[in-house]
């Protein structure tokens, strides 16, 4: 018979498995997609208030690189925290390379992903174990693949190049509904936990598109937790 701690053990090995899979998945897609991108597409809105194509592709690089600074100082023993210099420091970044041209967009993109994608080959089981510090506070490490695939189908649609939310995989709105719900609900009072019917009508794709602040809904309030 396992123990309780033995079958959490694998219950994170499994989810971890399938975090890696989904988000090197969506990583190849979301690469495929800027094959055709053109400095003309990279300089124009996206759907971000204020942020052009060239702010998300880079947001998404600095991502990258964030994720592998934590989970290669969690290897170490060590807490690292997100970004060297905090959210300042992160804005600045993107600012800074906003403007590049679209052939340097996607190296940037293509190159940080392989370098994010090396490193979870090769974290060891102190790594996975480990703890970091986000923007939003501390964080397993294991919990930091699924992070980067929900930042990745995210932000894809948030390009406004054509990918809807309807195109999300069925796995990551299955496992990202399932955390949102519960994140809306903790904000509730006591009794209130259950989304509104008119949330619950909604498709899957739809309501996590609404929990996300990415759809509108007529007599709908905003989730108000994204």
């Amino acid at each position: 018979m396992n123990s309780p701690d033995r079958d959490r053990d694998l219950d994170l090995d499994r989810n971890l498995d399938r975090d890696v899979a989904g988000c090197a998945d969506s990583h190849q897609r979301l690469l495929a997609m800027l094959d055709a991108l053109t400095d003309s597409q990279a300089r124009q809105a996206s759907l971000l208030p204020g942020w052009t194509v060239g702010h998300v592709l880079t947001h998404v690089a600095r991502n990258a690189e964030s994720h592998v600074r934590m989970l290669e100082g969690a290897g170490r023993g060590e807490v690292l925290t997100q970004y060297a210099g905090g959210a300042e420091s992160r804005n600045a970044d993107i600012e800074l390379g906003a403007g590049r041209s679209a052939a340097e967009l996607i190296g940037d993109v293509r190159v940080t992903i392989y370098q994010l994608e090396s490193v979870w080959a090769r974290t060891t089981a102190q790594g996975w174990q480990g703890r970091g510090l986000s923007l939003m506070g501390e964080l397993p490490m294991t919990d930091l693949v699924f992070r980067r695939w929900r930042e990745t189908e995210i932000h894809r649609f948030d390009l406004g190049l054509g990918y809807a939310f309807a195109d999300w995989p069925a796995d990551y709105v299955r496992v990202d509904l399932a955390r949102m719900t519960s994140q809306w609900a903790s904000r509730k009072p006591m009794g209130l936990t259950n989304l509104p019917a008119a949330a619950l009508a909604l498709s899957p794709h739809d309501r996590l598109a609404w929990l996300w602040g990415r759809l509108v809904v007529d007599g709908l309030q905003p989730a108000g937790i994204a």
